[in-house]
């Protein structure tokens, strides 16, 4: 049960004095449904009133408060009712201009009465020779008694939300904020010089300046920290709880193992080796093994996958392999079919495409342990799909799905172990963040012979010599991937849809050119891409949908769309698609503009990854670039998203909410003290309360 002194911060937002239904669905549109999620959708900007000139002193683009003078009100012509209503004002140093578009005029009489004095503030502008403010934001009758405001925060807005509608909900919704145990060690609070949890929600609502609004804020930092507190003891208490299920031992000689690694056309490197004995030593301990394998583009994460599996089957369970997308399904499934052969192993593919007596007999085999591998995509997830005896659960692309997915999968089985994989590289930071409940292992070295991807950026306007180059490559016997960011045609982004792409290049080059995206039915995908894979089409246009999957060796160069558009370590992922055989491959990444016209940042990112082959040290150099909002270039379902911290500018205080959140673990790890007590609340705060339910449930 949520702490009761949380309830007046859970109530929805219609429980604010002056905020109604349709107001309530505004408010949600920007920050969410329940009162806390309006406190923890801090300000973006600040007007500051602070500035007090006379008008002979404002220049154009300043922010400024004037004590004005209303002289003359100037409504638009009778002819013309579409023009501006103007206000003159004055002061004894020079006059000013208000200007309305479409207002009611009684109102502005009301507010602007002709021979009063108003505070008014708002951007200047220099309009001609007069200056001017359109649409002041605040008229102020000093009259009736205070000042104006010195400061007002700014929120990110929507369509039909007033800002004063918003900054009352705002005043009302604080003044419903509890004053909460506190759940910080006193020596962080005193090093770290944090204000309590209240004052600091205070505080991030009324900055006084820009300053306030920064990342190194005194209150923002205290609730970045509460954030990450509770990201990181949730994962932290998982993590404990189920190192302290009972787990299995799969100890065996590795016979089948062997099979299939005789099997192999190639060795396993050095890192791969290393990986494959830290997962048996997993296996063969009596806990739970919650292990990720983090692999650049084409390190071979899958056959250190499917040896695992073996050894768990060659114990007498079955194992589960689950990618996110149909097309890296089936591509598992054709690479491992030879090793499985060898193996003597039988194994099923389960995709969302199997219906009917298919898909029941497929469901019968594994449940009645007849099928001792079960390869496929969400589809294993589904209720209906049971196990005989699920001993070990491999998840690939770890980062496209989350924490409960995985539990989810590994709850199919008694004691199941879970092994993820991702071949998206992650910087340090937003690992602590994801998979703080996992062990983690890396392979960086390359399989020998696998060469450098040769990286150029080429102008958009340069596209006809690339699509000559291209010609040029199929004409030599290569194969190419051309990707584009979009399936349709867009009007709110203006970039080449995959479809458009594909019309022109196939009345270019015929029907050697294929199609595949992530709107294709399973049946149509299949054609394209098996086409491609056996060499009967030379170009495959894609969307990022074979970011993943798609495996041609004779590829040997991927044209990208629009580069600027996507992640670096989406970008470096895609770009591991060529260069997989014995010819080297060449990555054109294609930018929107003309030569030299390449923001900065830009062409800082592009240069990243032109200059280097390590998908690790792309991620972290990606992520100081661009901060985590969207480092993987997707919004991935596997990281939590942050309403009040930012792990790029945060990171150092990620690290200490780690180790505070294992030293909990260890020396509280039921929450019981009175510590973990506020921990709990601070818990349910962040909606991390699945950790405290497993508590009881275990």
């Amino acid at each position: 049960m949520r702490p009761s002194i949380l309830n007046p911060l859970f109530a929805d937002l219609t429980a604010l004095p002056g905020v109604g239904s349709k107001t309530a669905e505004l408010f949600e549109k920007i920050a969410g449904p329940q009162v806390v999620d309006l406190l923890f959708r801090l300000p973006t900007g600040v007007i500051d009133r602070s500035f007090r000139p006379k008008i002979a002193e404002t220049e154009d683009g300043m922010y400024a408060a004037l004590t004005i003078k209303v002289d003359a009100h100037e409504p638009p012509p009778s002819d013309r009712p579409r023009s501006p209503y103007k206000v003159l004002c004055s002061d004894e140093t020079g006059f000013v201009r208000l200007v309305f578009f479409r207002p009611r005029a009684d109102w502005l009489h009301k507010q602007l009465p002709e021979g009063d004095t108003r505070i008014v503030s708002g951007k200047i502008e220099q309009y001609g020779s007069q200056r001017q403010i359109v649409h002041p934001d605040t008229i102020f009758d000093p009259e009736e008694g205070g000042d104006l405001p010195s400061a007002e925060p700014i929120y990110p807005m929507t369509a039909g939300l007033q800002a004063k509608t918003l900054l009352k909900a705002n005043r009302e919704a604080l003044q419903r904020l509890p004053a909460l145990p506190e759940w910080l060690r006193p020596d962080l609070i005193e090093r770290e010089r944090f204000p309590g949890f209240r004052e600091a929600v205070t505080m991030a609502h009324h900055p006084e300046t820009r300053l306030d609004l920064k990342a190194d804020n005194p209150a923002r930092r205290r609730l970045a920290y509460d954030e990450f507190l509770a990201s990181q003891l949730a994962l932290a208490l998982i993590r404990t709880r189920q190192r302290a299920l009972a787990g299995r031992s799969f100890k065996t000689g590795g016979e089948l193992a062997k099979i299939a690694r005789a099997a192999l056309p190639f060795s396993l490197t050095g890192d791969q080796d290393k990986v494959l004995t830290e997962v048996r030593e997993d296996l063969a301990a009596p806990r739970r093994m919650v292990r990720l394998v983090q692999g650049d583009v084409g390190s071979g994460k899958t056959v250190v996958g499917l040896l695992a599996a073996l050894d768990v089957i060659e114990a007498g369970a079955q194992a589960a392999f689950m990618a996110p997308t149909e097309i890296l399904a089936r591509q598992h499934m054709e690479t491992m079919e030879p090793l499985l052969e060898a193996a003597g192993v039988s194994a099923v593919l389960l995709t969302g495409r199997d219906k009917g007596e298919e898909r029941r007999a497929k469901r019968r085999a594994v449940a009645e342990g007849f099928v001792q591998l079960a390869v496929g995509t969400h589809a294993i997830f589904s209720d209906d799909v049971e196990f005989a005896d699920l001993g070990l659960a491999i998840i690939d692309e770890q980062h496209r799905f989350g924490v409960q997915q995985r539990l989810k999968l590994q709850e199919k089985g008694s004691g199941t172990d879970v092994l993820v994989m991702t071949a998206t590289p992650i910087p340090r930071t937003l690992a602590l963040t994801a998979y703080g409940d996992m062990d983690v292992s890396q392979i960086k070295e390359k399989p020998p012979g696998r060469k450098p991807v040769d990286t150029r950026a080429v102008p958009l306007a340069k596209l006809g010599q690339v699509t000559e180059a291209v010609g040029r490559a199929v004409q030599a016997g290569g194969q190419v991937y051309w990707v584009c960011p979009l399936v349709k045609t867009n009007d709110q982004f203006p970039a080449t849809a995959a479809e458009e792409r594909h019309a022109a290049l196939r009345a270019r080059f015929g029907e050697t050119v294929e199609l595949v995206h992530g709107r294709m039915k399973g049946p149509e995908k299949d054609v394209a891409v098996q086409r491609f894979s056996r060499g009967d089409a030379k170009i495959l246009v894609a969307t990022t949908v074979i970011e993943v999957g798609v495996n041609a060796p004779d590829a040997t160069i991927i044209v990208i769309e629009h580069a600027e558009r996507f992640g670096l370590a989406q970008l470096h992922q895609l770009r591991g698609r060529v260069g997989r055989g014995d010819k080297p491959g060449t990555c054109i990444l294609l930018y929107g503009g003309a030569p030299g016209e390449m923001s900065e940042n830009i062409k800082a990112r592009l240069n990243v990854l032109r200059n280097s082959q390590d998908g690790f040290e792309i991620a972290e150099e990606d992520l100081r670039l661009r901060g985590s909002g969207d480092v993987l270039g997707t919004a991935q379902s596997g990281l939590p998203n942050f309403a009040l911290a930012n792990p790029s500018e945060h990171q150092s205080l990620l690290e200490v909410a780690a180790t505070d959140a294992r030293m909990v673990c260890e020396e509280d790890p039921e929450l019981t003290s009175e510590r973990g007590e506020a921990l709990r609340v601070l818990l349910y705060l962040f909606r991390r309360d699945d950790a405290v339910k497993r508590l009881r449930s275990g």
